[in-house]
């Protein structure tokens, strides 16, 4: 259930409204809007009465949150979730586009597909370092060497990173290099990680399984909303059905309908999705025009040389004529790309 407390509610009041939830071993979770505070109020599923908390001072009422997915719901938080990242604003009327290579390979590669993305109107770096593939013969990334050439691509170029952890072990490393971490489609469900990617209080961005329904990504989420971490991006990626003209179907009615769930801000990875780069940039086109806050976009600057997924991986100059057809989809929906790092950059100058 919702607490919600009056407009003129003292800190007081809502110190000693959390006091109370938390003697009942329930956890309180606080939302301040710009008019009054909201404490959420979530344990393990033992009822707790209303009337306990009802005529305590500084308390409105009382709103039961019907979603099993309580923290994540826009009953706990109506107004779109929004944080900053390296001076943008993930979640907010901009749209913040994520790209780079599938796995991070060497420092040249890495290094020419970094400037190439920026250059285009990238917000942040994608890359992976560990990569969790189908085939153990796979090629699986270059793990802390993989991290240590994100990190050197962000002093280079300025750009955010985002990359993959795998396992709860991986957390506190792969904190020490990115700016955000990305829990893939495998792991969606991984909920030692979960709980391990919430405790961090970095920013997270979670992928849908292809094989999991809206809720079950909402719920994953819960699990590191529990732990105080608001900084939460929702991605459809795609999910498996019978059709093999692709690599993934992908769910684009899953966007308006997260966004009129969840106040969390939701992502579209193109690449993953089709698996060809010929559609990527056509569907990422619709993922802006339903409403999607971001775009995930492999980029590489030899598709063909890829040790994984060159097949949906633009060049960099493609790479820019997407960016070009999302800014004139967002503008035609009322909203804009987010002004690129290297705009940015000629500004300050």
């Amino acid at each position: 259930m919702m607490i919600v407390m009056r407009s003129n509610a003292t800190e007081t009041e809502i110190e000693t409204i959390i006091s109370r939830i938390e003697s009942f071993h329930l956890n309180a979770h606080i939302s301040k809007g710009i008019e009054r505070t909201v404490i959420g109020v979530v344990g393990d599923g033992r009822p707790v009465q209303s009337s306990q908390f009802i005529h305590m001072p500084g308390v409105d009422r009382i709103v039961p949150i019907s979603r099993p997915y309580k923290l994540a719901s826009r009953e706990f938080q109506p107004e779109d979730s929004s944080f900053p990242l390296d001076g943008v604003t993930i979640g907010g009327n901009e749209i913040v586009i994520m790209a780079g290579p599938c796995s991070v390979e060497s420092r040249e590669q890495l290094m020419e597909t970094a400037h190439a993305v920026k250059e285009a109107g990238a917000h942040i770096l994608r890359g992976g370092a560990y990569k969790p593939r189908t085939s153990p013969y796979s090629f699986q990334g270059l793990g802390l060497k993989g991290l240590e050439l994100l990190a050197e691509a962000r002093e280079e170029t300025g750009l955010a990173v985002v990359t993959e952890v795998t396992s709860p072990e991986l957390v506190p490393i792969v904190c020490d290099y990115a700016d955000m971490l990305q829990i893939g489609a495998r792991n969606m469900q991984n909920y030692v990680l979960l709980h391990e990617v919430g405790k961090s209080m970095k920013p997270v961005l979670l992928k849908r399984s292809f094989s999991a329904k809206v809720e079950d990504l909402l719920m994953a989420a819960e699990y590191i909303l529990s732990h105080g971490n608001r900084k939460v991006v929702l991605c459809e990626r795609g999910i498996r059905t019978f059709e093999t003209a692709t690599r993934n179907t992908t769910d684009i009615n899953a966007i308006p309908v997260l966004k009129s769930l969840t106040h969390l801000p939701v992502v579209l990875d193109p690449s993953h999705s089709t698996g060809h780069w010929e559609y990527v940039t056509a569907v990422a086109r619709a993922g802006v025009a339903v409403g999607a806050d971001g775009l995930v976009v492999e980029v590489h600057n030899h598709p063909g040389e890829a040790l994984s997924d060159g097949g949906q991986s633009l060049k960099p100059i493609r790479f820019a004529e997407l960016v070009t057809q999302a800014s004139a989809v967002a503008e035609a929906v009322g909203r804009k790309v987010a002004p690129s790092k290297a705009l940015q950059e000629v500004a300050w100058n």
